[in-house]
């Protein structure tokens, strides 16, 4: 530790959602336009996978700490069980198939891919237990997504299951007026990422009544949600900004602050329809943050809304060099709209700001559905110790990039169909992957079929 009460030894790690084998575009969310516009298209789960490995490694070698994290079990067969749906695993697939297909590819969604809703995360030198914080995102405004908190919780504690460093807490109570859609509205600034830093937790409307709300897509976080996740942690007032987000972006298809926004250390990247009132959010971060905010605003007059949120241009990932400067992970969709290409290169390459250099990552079969590089990654800031103390193989190296790409060649389907997920040849091929899986990365049992008696 340095002299200033600084931890040295402190990285943000990365932890990428591995992309499940029954990734299929079901157009299941409202509001998310890419996810709506390809539903019903053929997908490949293979591709899709070795997409986001293939991320994971080009950031791995280049020096930036990254985890992995594993899929959802799907289908979710006891959901269908839930809702009625009766007889032999092929039965009900079949039955569910016939008479409700949606609700099939609702409980075949690979959406856990996006880790970046997996939870809400408060680093240890921001808690006053001086352990890392972590709450589940209940994700109750979709049903799909609705399905994973549980499992996501098991997860977390299995990997983070030292208690002298990590502390879990339950979802949020699964209702409307605590929606939670975990770190995709949330944002941790800090000078270094050892220092204490303010959070800025972004909301779409109000439960209880009062502001503005979109017209035509839901907002899907409270700002009840985000401030009983603070309490949870121990935030103090001095530690925490509430920004409303832009009902208008919300209906141009901003369903998450991350498709607007993006933070990292001392920089926030975002477009200047991000926030309904720009100038107080600006204002609390500079009032309580130690050292100085570095605002890089995108005015519309650059990049439309609509440009916005068909590149995911803010769905990005702004990385931290040990030079100081900042790296951004762009899609390919960047570098093919002219007008978000240009913006990149005069106004954050060439601006008076950290950003110094652009890299683009084909993740193509995640966009289709709505998921940018940001999307795909938890943010998970850790000290030496900490890492230290994670349980299983997930910390992301050679030999396990390895692994995961032959485990993924093994047991995933180079294409697959929306009628494909009746067959129950799928739902057993996914389960046996996952069980290989649970077992390659050492973190025990976790499944709901792994803990059936």
């Amino acid at each position: 530790m340095s002299g200033d009460g600084v931890k040295d030894d402190v990285l943000e790690v990365n932890f990428d959602g591995l992309v499940g084998p029954t990734h299929n575009y079901a157009g299941l969310a409202h509001g998310n336009v890419a996810s709506m516009r390809h539903g019903g298209l053929a997908s490949s789960p293979r591709e899709a996978a070795l997409q986001g490995l293939a991320k994971m490694k080009s950031l791995m070698d280049a020096g930036y700490a990254q985890g992995v994290l594993p899929p959802q079990q799907r289908p979710d067969l006891g959901a269908l069980r839930s809702l009625g749906f009766v007889g032999s695993n092929a039965e009900v697939l079949a039955r569910a198939g016939r008479e409700a297909p949606q609700l099939l590819r609702a409980v075949c969604s690979a959406s856990s891919m996006w880790t970046a809703n997996a939870a809400t995360i408060t680093p240890s030198p921001d808690a006053p237990d001086g352990r890392v914080h972590f709450t589940p995102a209940n994700l109750q405004s979709s049903f799909h997504r609705y399905l994973e908190p549980e499992t996501t919780g098991r997860v977390l504690a299995a990997i983070f299951r030292d208690e002298r460093h990590f502390v879990h807490h339950a979802q949020l109570p699964a209702t409307p007026a605590f929606s939670d859609e975990g770190a995709a509205n949330h944002t941790r600034l800090c000078g270094e990422y050892g220092e204490a830093g303010v959070h800025l937790f972004v909301y779409g409307r109000q439960a209880f009544g009062g502001g503005r709300e979109p017209q035509r897509y839901p907002a899907r976080q409270t700002l009840e949600a985000s401030q009983a996740i603070a309490r949870q942690h121990g935030l103090s007032d001095a530690q925490a900004v509430f920004a409303q987000q832009h009902p208008d972006a919300i209906d141009a298809g901003v369903f998450h602050n991350d498709v607007i926004a993006v933070g990292n250390g001392p920089v926030l990247l975002y477009h200047e329809m991000a926030f309904l009132d720009e100038e107080r959010t600006l204002d609390a971060l500079r009032a309580k943050m130690a050292s100085p905010l570095i605002p890089v605003r995108v005015p519309s007059e650059a990049i439309s809304l609509e440009d916005a949120v068909l590149t995911y241009l803010f769905n990005s990932q702004l990385l931290s060099n040990p030079d100081g400067s900042m790296t951004l992970v762009v899609p390919g969709e960047c570098q093919e709209n002219e007008a978000v290409w240009r913006t990149i290169q005069d106004l954050l390459l060439a601006g008076y700001n950290p950003i110094g250099e652009v890299t683009v990552k084909d993740v193509k079969q995640s966009m289709r559905n709505g998921g940018g590089p940001a999307c795909l990654r938890l943010r998970v800031v850790l000290s030496a110790a900490e890492r230290q103390a994670l349980n299983g193989r997930v910390l992301l190296n050679d030999a396990l990039y390895a692994d995961l790409v032959a485990w993924v060649e093994r047991h995933y389907r180079d294409n697959l169909t929306p009628d494909d997920l009746a067959d129950p040849q799928l739902a057993d091929e996914t389960l046996t992957a996952l069980d290989e899986l649970t077992r390659l990365l050492g973190i025990g049992n976790v499944y709901p079929f792994q803990l059936a008696t």
